[in-house]
């Protein structure tokens, strides 16, 4: 029998404190106080949830809000966090990854955005290390993400499985 009551406490637990918290003018860290610590609050209810009762279909929506939650408080308080939308990409990808891990089905697509990610996080210093080929390649180097939507599209109405 799976724990049902799980989710719903550790929201009422989560939320109930940030309330208090904030009612008791206590501050825990810069920033507390947002959007950003909710979404936090209801990424780690989804993530426990999905642990102790074994059912692991909402580890990517946890991860995701548990990392948005970060990133974003991250990105306001921190000047070495990167500020790029990359990182959104980033913390999918991972969600996913951690999800196949559990349920070992996801790992093309997993890897697949890891990637993506990284290429865009790291993507003026790749074109700055190609700095010797620019002329040469300016075509491929300005439109590479048609390959991406050509390989979509191959992957949705091409490749028979």
């Amino acid at each position: 029998m799976k724990k049902q009551g799980v989710f719903p406490g550790i929201i009422l637990i989560g939320i109930g404190s940030y309330f208090l918290l904030q009612q008791l003018n206590i501050s825990v860290f810069s920033g507390f106080y947002s959007w950003q610590t909710l979404i936090f609050i209801i990424g780690t209810a989804l993530l426990v949830q999905s642990y102790t009762s074994n059912d692991y279909s909402n580890i990517v929506a946890g991860v995701i809000l548990v990392g948005f939650g970060i990133h974003f408080h991250s990105a306001n308080t921190l000047s070495f966090w990167p500020k790029h939308y990359g990182m959104l990409v980033f913390i999918i990808a991972l969600g996913l990854l951690l999800r196949y891990f559990k349920t070992k089905a996801g790992l093309f697509q997993s890897l697949l955005l890891l990637s993506i990610s990284v290429l865009i996080l790291y993507y003026d210093k790749f074109i700055k290390s190609l700095g010797f080929l620019e002329n040469g390649f300016s075509f491929i180097i300005k439109f590479w993400p048609v390959l991406l939507i050509g390989t979509g599209f191959y992957l949705l109405f091409i490749k028979k499985r």
